[in-house]
């Protein structure tokens, strides 16, 4: 069974009187394990499918499986559940708190997991050692670079250890050195067998991925792969 199972997505937003169509029939199977890339124009849809699989936004019609659970037909606090427990986000701005350090950053997602502070705390601990931050535990992220940021957003989207990570344009705002440090870590993670679907508009970082998929108008092209 894929990891993820998109049969016929639609999505559309009422503005006025009129509904604008933004997901017009998609199809689309993502194995666990795969780096996937998703590219597009500005408006095609990418983001949209990325809220709808991340459970921020619900389907208008078709479905959109998750290990096999339909996310359109779960209830509010069920796709709350999924995305504390089963979706890491990293994002293009980051989304860190600037007022606290970087191992409180880490450490908060496990927080609405009641796990116990020692073991949130060490887990955040080696989460950040393992992005080459250890030395950077009690900084806080106004102190530290855009790629160094990154990497402390890519430790917190591990901290509940996901099931796929969804990366949102996640070297948009790097240089170049920077740009390829976040992409080894990201390679890293996904031949540690974690499965990544990443939105990027740089053709560079997709040479890391094992699948790239191209969106035009709200629909998949014919002969993405």
């Amino acid at each position: 069974m894929p990891l993820v199972e998109v049969k016929g997505l639609e999505k559309r937003y009422r503005v006025g009187e009129m509904e604008v169509p933004v997901l017009r029939g998609i199809d689309l199977e993502i194995e666990e394990g795969d780096f996937v890339a998703l590219m597009g124009p500005s408006g095609c849809g990418k983001s949209t499918f990325m809220n709808i699989l991340g459970c921020l936004d619900r389907p208008s019609d078709g479905t959109i499986l998750l290990q096999g659970r339909d996310l359109g037909r779960l209830s509010d606090r069920d796709l709350a559940r999924i995305r504390r427990d089963e979706i890491g986000f990293v994002f293009q701005r980051f989304h860190l708190i600037g007022r606290i350090s970087n191992l409180m950053n880490v450490e908060l997602p496990m927080t609405f997991k009641e796990l116990p502070k020692e073991e949130r705390r060490d887990r955040a601990k080696e989460l950040l050692e393992a992005v080459g931050l250890g030395g950077r535990l009690g900084f806080s992220p106004t102190n530290l670079s855009g790629g160094e940021r990154q990497r402390v957003a890519i430790a917190r989207a591990l901290a509940n250890d996901p099931s796929v990570i969804l990366a949102d344009e996640p070297t948009g705002n790097l240089d170049q050195k920077s740009r390829r440090e976040i992409i080894e870590i990201m390679k890293g993670l996904n031949r540690e067998g974690r499965t990544i679907i990443m939105v990027t508009h740089d053709a560079e970082t997709t040479e890391s991925c094992s699948r790239v998929i191209w969106m035009r108008d709200g629909r998949i092209q014919e002969g993405a792969s």
